[in-house]
């Protein structure tokens, strides 16, 4: 695929305790296969869809055992500056850009609300080589309970344009560059369950929704929303056995006329 631009999703990646667990799970649910572990750089595994890189899993780094979970980067043709950036519109540096040989270079940030992501300097390794394909990445939403400073910090960082949708009920938006939709916005409100974190939930194509979650309660996942049909697809989101949340979208089967949007960059 071509170089994403700055601040597109470019990547996906998460660590498990259980890294031979998490193959198998996401092996029949994606159809994933997998790459020789690097164990130059900590175990870390890539994940194939038909032959194409579409994420990576690897094990904890001593002191980071907790609960898995997934991590979108997105791509900067400067991790420093981009972390600067996240500086000054009031996120955290949790790592700072770290060379990783000739792939590039990474660098992990939080939003003002804790929501968690990754910076992406491409080098040798310029991020997905497929998207909306199955098994690849094809979306991801920020969840967080502060929308108000995602919204402000998030295009504050990277050259997004933001959109409302027009949805009773509901505050969700949308940031676009140029002219394509490349991220959501999801409010967390009192309807949720207390235990929903801030997070960057990352979609992951299939070619049948309820098949993959069939398939993915079989493996000891949990169903925690949907399936549900709408104008973009038809979803459902999952935790799987070691706890990291994802959703599965078969963009092929849509319900419903799209939802009217407001811009308000």
């Amino acid at each position: 695929m071509a170089v994403q631009p700055e601040g597109a999703p470019c990547w996906a990646d998460a660590m498990f305790g259980d890294l031979d667990g998490a193959k198998r799970f996401y092996g029949e649910v994606l159809g994933w296969t997998f790459g020789e572990t690097a164990s130059e750089f900590g175990g870390y595994t890539q994940c194939y869809a038909n032959g194409k890189a579409v994420a990576a899993v690897v094990p904890p780094m001593p002191g980071q055992e907790g609960q898995s979970q997934w991590c979108l980067y997105f791509a900067s043709a400067d991790a420093e500056a981009t972390a600067r950036r996240v500086r000054e519109a009031g996120g955290e540096v949790v790592m700072e850009p770290m060379r990783v040989g000739d792939f590039g270079t990474m660098c992990l940030a939080r939003d003002p609300g804790g929501v968690m992501f990754g910076i992406w300097q491409g080098g040798t390794h310029e991020g997905f080589e497929a998207m909306a394909e199955p098994g690849a990445y094809c979306w991801a939403e920020v969840y967080t309970r502060e929308p108000g400073a995602s919204d402000a910090f998030f295009p504050a960082v990277f050259p997004y344009t933001a959109k409302q949708m027009e949805e009773e009920g509901v505050d969700f938006r949308l940031f676009d560059l140029d002219d394509r939709t490349v991220l959501g916005r999801m409010a967390v409100t009192d309807d949720f369950p207390p235990a929903v974190r801030p997070y960057i939930n990352v979609y992951f194509t299939v070619p049948d929704c309820d098949a993959a979650v069939a398939r993915a309660t079989e493996l000891g996942g949990v169903l925690r929303f949907g399936p549900m049909g709408t104008p973009f697809g038809r979803f459902a989101t999952l935790s799987d056995p070691q706890g990291a949340d994802f959703s599965v979208i078969d963009i092929t089967t849509t319900e419903g006329e799209m939802p009217k949007v407001t811009d308000v960059s």
